[in-house]
């Protein structure tokens, strides 16, 4: 498909770099382009394979009809001048994941989770119950591994888990997904997508060249979810934690197909939003007939993910949170609808234009907001029009410790920004650990 071509990939990051290694190997004449620096370690050895780095602020114009194919990162916007000038040019504009499953071995089952919250931990879940159930089974996609990092690992008739972003499905054009979940929909990333209506049908890409022999596990309780997939072939199973559908709470237990599962007690994640990520695992777990001793296993130990309400420290009788990768404000409120204790909640980040409203109704145990970043000031006018104390600061850093010196006893200090993290950090991670680094310092204080 892509042997012997000219291509042009635009931004390097880790997609960047690894479909060039990919690329190279069959032939391709290549031209990365990034406006930052790159790793020197990860330069030299693309050098050494023939591939060309140029760092610069106007790609579009190393970009001619000489080129096949464009090879865009997820993070760029689809209307940056060099997809434009693709266009005008006739050239096609596709991803990293787009080329990887051209060179997939034989028979490679593709499982993929997209959806506005809660891809991390359905992908992750999915992922350690196939693996425990001893599946040939691999993780990758947008929770941070190249589809075409897996490319040496992989063998015929083998898994892939993969989360996959909107931004991600944007450029799918051959891509097709075994079994496909539709977590939720909310409007998110418009400033990405400019409407809604753009996002939901990136989303619906998931459900690509899907025939009934596919399967589509789809929430039976987010209507927009049930109006985007209306018209798709794949088959359908529905799940919801409020009501009933193929998989369910049922007497404090999950039913799959009317057969119980596991008690809710028996789950170390608590909440109905993660009953519903711990279903659509459990879904695609019972297609490869996993048992249900092997499925409580993980279930048992399983404490969620990194950056996801992540569980950081306790110091002086204050807890601290990590939720970091809330970067809309559905999430922030999944975050807050978590905890029945006073909260000092960490808010900002980008200013993309977002409204912060929706998040009243969940902010009944919100003491104070401390914001900082590009969004302080509009997040300080939010809470002052709804009587809610606010300060303001630069930096996340100057954030966390003025929320420690405003806590007491019992409370809890939650990331939970609402925002993405590009202001100033380069991903929601980099952010995350930050936050965590400085609660490390604070251990030792006194209030």
């Amino acid at each position: 498909m892509y042997d012997n071509k000219k291509m042009f990939i635009l931004g390097m990051a880790r997609s960047g770099y690894e479909v060039a290694k990919v690329l190279v190997k069959h032939n391709c004449e290549i031209l990365i382009t990034d406006m930052k620096k790159q790793d020197e370690e990860k330069v030299k050895e693309l050098k050494m394979l023939g591939i060309n780095l140029i760092i610069t602020d106007n790609p579009e114009e190393l970009l001619d009809e000489s080129f096949n194919y464009v090879v865009k990162n997820p993070g760029i916007k689809v209307d940056h001048k060099v997809c434009l000038k693709a266009n005008e040019l006739n050239i096609p504009v596709i991803n990293e994941l787009e080329v990887a499953y051209h060179y997939l071995p034989k028979n490679t089952k593709i499982i993929a989770i997209t959806g506005s919250n809660g891809k991390t931990t359905t992908t992750t879940l999915t992922y350690e119950i196939l693996k425990e159930a001893k599946l040939p089974v691999h993780l990758g996609g947008n929770i941070g591994y190249p589809m075409c990092s897996l490319l040496d690992k992989l063998k015929e008739n083998e898994i892939i888990v993969i989360e996959l972003s909107a931004q991600q499905l944007h450029d799918f054009v051959d891509f097709k997904t075994d079994i496909g979940i539709l977590t939720n929909l909310t409007p998110v990333h418009l400033d990405h997508f400019k409407t809604y209506e753009n996002y939901k049908s990136c989303k619906k890409k998931i459900f690509n060249h899907h025939t009934v022999s596919d399967l589509a596990i789809l929430n039976g309780n987010n209507q927009d979810v049930l109006n985007l997939t209306e018209d798709i072939n794949s088959h359908k199973i529905y799940f919801s934690a409020n009501i009933k559908t193929d998989i369910c709470i049922e007497k404090e237990a999950i039913y799959y197909k009317n057969n119980e599962i596991i008690k809710l007690n028996d789950i170390k994640l608590k909440g109905n939003h993660n009953y519903e990520n711990i279903m659509c695992a459990i879904a695609v777990a019972k297609q490869f007939d996993v048992t249900n001793e092997i499925i409580k296993k993980v279930l048992n130990k399983f404490s969620g993910v990194e950056h996801r309400l992540e569980f950081v420290k306790k110091i002086n009788n204050r807890e601290f949170y990590n939720d970091s990768k809330a970067t809309n404000v559905t999430s922030t409120n999944i975050a807050l609808d978590s905890f029945n204790k006073p909260i000092i909640l960490l808010l900002g980040g980008l200013d993309r234009g977002h409204s912060f409203i929706e998040l009243l109704p969940h902010m009944r145990y919100v003491k104070s907001v401390v914001c900082y970043g590009q969004t302080k000031n509009r997040i300080f006018e939010f809470c002052q029009n709804n009587n809610i104390e606010c300060y303001k600061k630069d930096t996340l850093e100057e954030a966390t410790k003025l929320a420690y010196n405003l806590s007491t006893e019992n409370d809890v200090i939650l990331l939970s920004p609402a925002c993405a993290s590009w202001d100033q950090y380069e991903k929601f991670e980099d952010r995350g650990d930050d936050f965590k680094r400085v609660v490390e310092t604070l251990k030792e204080k006194n209030i």
